[in-house]
C-alpha cells in the first residue's frame, strides 16, 4: 500500500474528506470523490466513512484504492536562534 504525504496549509486545522481525495489524484472530481465515500470505499483512521464533509486534522489518515493518505499539519517557523 503507498502512502501519500498531504500538509495541511498555514492557518488551515482540517480539510475535508472529498476535498483531500481530489488533492491528492485520487479521484477526479467532487462527484466521483461524493460516489466513493458514500458507497464505503474509504476508511479513515481505520473505520469505515460515508461523509465527505469529515473534517481530517493532522495526524488522521485516510485510506481508498490501495493509498493511504496521512495529513500532516503546516509546518511553520518558530524557532528563533540567538547568534
Amino acid at each position: 500500500m503507498d502512502r501519500i504525504e498531504f500538509t495541511l496549509r498555514g492557518g488551515e486545522d482540517f480539510i475535508r474528506l472529498g476535498q483531500v481525495l481530489k488533492a491528492c489524484g485520487l479521484c477526479g472530481s467532487g462527484v466521483e470523490a461524493k460516489e466513493v465515500i458514500q458507497d464505503g470505499e474509504v476508511l479513515v483512521n481505520g473505520e469505515t466513512e460515508t461523509r465527505r464533509g469529515r473534517k481530517l486534522h493532522a495526524g488522521d489518515e485516510a485510506v481508498f484504492a490501495g493509498q493511504t493518505i496521512v495529513v500532516r499539519g503546516a509546518e511553520t517557523d518558530t524557532e528563533h536562534h540567538a547568534d
